[in-house]
């Protein structure tokens, strides 16, 4: 499943079967690299970010710990080789709704706090993901809240 996965995202206009807007594999990619631009914006992926990401991922798409393990190696394949996230953002807003984009808010403010703490780069990558996922300010603070760790 993956392989096609990957070979359909890595391949765009190549194959015949299976439009952009219907391939929920390209959407769970997206969503994948964007957590782990995230998790590596502070350029420290702990183990507690990626416990995170793995449960987010699990969790959302309903997948086994294989197939989370194939669909993290594809997506941190493109995310090394992408220039930056407006690709895999633009993907999530043409397949998202409001709700669903707000849960990817909650979910890279879950990320950010997996660690107990906000990091600048963190704190810019969140903005930045924000505006570029049509975000209202307003909720990604309402989202930050909700994770923010207490004193």
């Amino acid at each position: 499943m993956f392989e096609r996965l990957k070979s359909v995202f890595l391949q765009p206009g190549e194959t015949g079967d299976v439009s952009d807007e219907d391939d929920p594999g390209r959407i769970r990619i997206a969503t994948a690299v964007i957590l782990l631009e995230v998790a590596n914006s502070d350029d420290d992926f702990s183990d507690t970010e990626r416990d995170t990401v793995v449960s987010i991922l699990k969790d959302s798409f309903r997948l086994s710990n294989e197939e989370v393990s194939e669909l993290l190696s594809v997506s941190d394949e493109e995310r090394r080789g992408s220039v930056d996230m407006w690709h895999f953002a633009n993907i999530i807003n043409e397949n998202y709704s409001e709700g669903e984009k707000f849960s990817v808010m909650e979910n890279i403010w879950r990320v950010i706090y997996a660690d107990g703490r906000l990091d600048k780069y963190e704190d810019h990558i969140v903005h930045k993901l924000a505006a570029i996922l049509h975000v209202p300010h307003s909720q990604m603070i309402e989202a930050k809240l909700k994770y923010l760790p207490g004193d």
